[in-house]
């Protein structure tokens, strides 16, 4: 535990292409469901999560830097064990060390640190998925303990989380439950809080993690109720955006790994006697990936300076689903234009950049659907403009702490007037917007620190085409409608 980080990242990241690329195929490997034990052990080996626990428990201090970077590294070799990784330390260490009560945090850490245990969190229900607020799982006091009772599913590392955090909403004398959310952690060896797998999932991609249907029927001590320093809701809106982001460590290793890959097949590759990297919409593509690789890594710089477990979160919206919608969005159109310049043979599942397609499609889903995510970040905003009569984008944007800097390279095409009513569809245009507005903010502050300017510049032009698109959307949207009852008239074979 004394090993310098600098040092452990350079082990680690070694270590992990020895482990992918010469002990075992990383490509054979990303088929199967689950690693094998002994590809397991030696990753633990490295004992990764060791960044997440406190100093005074053995680990590494809980320095954002020191798990983002970890993370991203992970990402690299793999997505789906970043990810498990990401759960471990933004769903249950980071929250654990926060809320825990004392008396149980060293049993735990140290099954962390001695025994390589994980951990997990427990929200989402059948029925209830993004409404987490009417979640059915309920708790009674009983004794000196708690008694949970419900079911969860969709969660990342089901059936293999030592450790979870479940979520619960307590019964009041009606028989109804109370609106605010306790949270409590559960240890799945002891019998009485063991959570039992009722289903597990053929999840599309992403086969090294389980996921299921989970039943809760289990008592716990009193002492493993989290402890919330004013509501349970906003210690979860707290916890939800610290993850979302980090989000961004997942996803610029993921997004390097996908440049990377392009690049050096582009240049391999020879049509006629050129490579196909002296190609001009072959390099607009490739500076499309580059432009998401400048993105994530500013929000990745931004995430360490504010997104500590001595921050409280939980007004942070705006910027957590900013950078959890745009860095997801950024994963996808990165590894769906890998696989266009691959040819052929990146539609293949053991291909990094066909199984990345699969991998990353989720992020756009999980912890707060992308529509959802950039929906609410507009109607802030524009509950905002109304606060101040203000209907001119640009003239609330150039004053917005998050977008002021920017802002103003963009007015020629910010400057017109929101409507008065805006319809789902072009709130979500709006949210995406502002999502590339503030990202490019922190681009613009992580270039004063020494970032490569030229990357950043890359990223103003793409960053500039993408609103003039949007814009478009928002000025004359498109508001076709589904015919619910289409088959009548409408077979093709029976009309010629």
């Amino acid at each position: 535990m004394n090993e310098s980080f600098n040092h452990f990242q350079e082990r680690f990241k070694e270590g992990l292409f020895n482990l992918f690329n010469t002990d075992s195929n990383i490509n054979e490997l990303s088929i199967n469901r689950g690693l094998p034990q002994n590809v397991w052990d030696s990753i633990m080996s490295f004992n990764p999560l060791a960044v997440a626990v406190p100093e005074a428990y053995g680990g590494k201090g809980v320095k954002v830097k020191e798990c983002l970077a970890m993370i991203s590294t992970a990402s690299y070799e793999s997505l789906p064990l970043a990810l498990t990784f990401g759960i471990n330390v933004g769903l249950f260490l980071q929250p654990f060390a926060k809320y825990a009560n004392e008396a149980v945090k060293a049993n735990v850490f140290s099954r962390f640190i001695n025994d390589k245990a994980m951990g997990g969190l427990m929200i989402t229900e059948p029925g209830y998925g993004s409404d987490a607020l009417n979640m059915q799982t309920s708790y009674d006091a009983v004794g000196s303990g708690y008694k949970l009772h419900g079911q969860k599913h969709w969660q990342g590392l089901t059936g293999m989380a030592d450790f979870w955090i479940v979520a619960a909403r307590k019964k009041v004398a009606n028989g109804e439950l109370a609106r605010d959310v306790e949270f409590f952690v559960t240890d799945n060896s002891i019998e009485e809080q063991k959570i039992e797998v009722k289903q597990y999932f053929n999840n599309l991609g992403l086969y090294m993690i389980p996921y299921g249907l989970n039943n809760i029927d289990i008592t716990v001590p009193g002492n493993q109720k989290l402890e919330h320093h004013s509501t349970g809701i906003k210690m979860m809106l707290d916890i939800l955006h610290r993850s979302r982001l980090q989000f961004a460590a997942m996803g610029v290793g993921f997004i390097q790994r996908m440049l990377d890959e392009a690049i050096e097949h582009c240049n391999q590759r020879k049509v006629g006697n050129c490579s196909l990297s002296s190609m001009d919409s072959v390099r607009y593509q490739l500076s499309r990936i580059q432009a998401a690789y400048t993105l994530a890594s500013a929000m990745c710089a931004h995430a360490t300076e504010m997104s500590g477990i001595a921050f409280d979160l939980s007004g942070e919206g705006i910027k957590a689903n900013s950078m959890k919608a745009l860095v997801s969005d950024l994963m996808q159109e990165s590894a769906q234009i890998c696989v266009q310049l691959s040819g052929s043979g990146g539609y293949k599942i053991d291909h990094i950049a066909g199984r990345g397609i699969i991998d990353s499609r989720p992020f756009q889903i999980f912890e707060g659907s992308n529509e959802m995510l950039y929906a609410q970040i507009a109607e802030v905003l524009t509950r905002q403009m109304k606060k101040y009569k203000l209907d001119n984008f640009y003239a609330y944007l150039k004053d917005y702490e998050l977008t002021r800097r920017i802002a103003p390279m963009f007015k020629n095409h910010l400057n017109f007037s929101i409507p008065d009513i805006l319809v789902q569809r072009q709130l979500i245009v709006i949210g995406r917007i502002v999502a590339r507005l503030i990202c490019l903010q922190f681009a613009a502050e992580f270039t004063d620190k020494g970032f490569r300017k030229d990357l950043y510049e890359n990223c103003i032009k793409h960053i500039e085409m993408d609103i003039k698109k949007f814009i478009a959307d928002i000025r004359d949207y498109n508001n076709a409608e589904p015919v619910m009852e289409y088959h009548d008239a409408s077979c093709w074979w029976k009309l010629v």
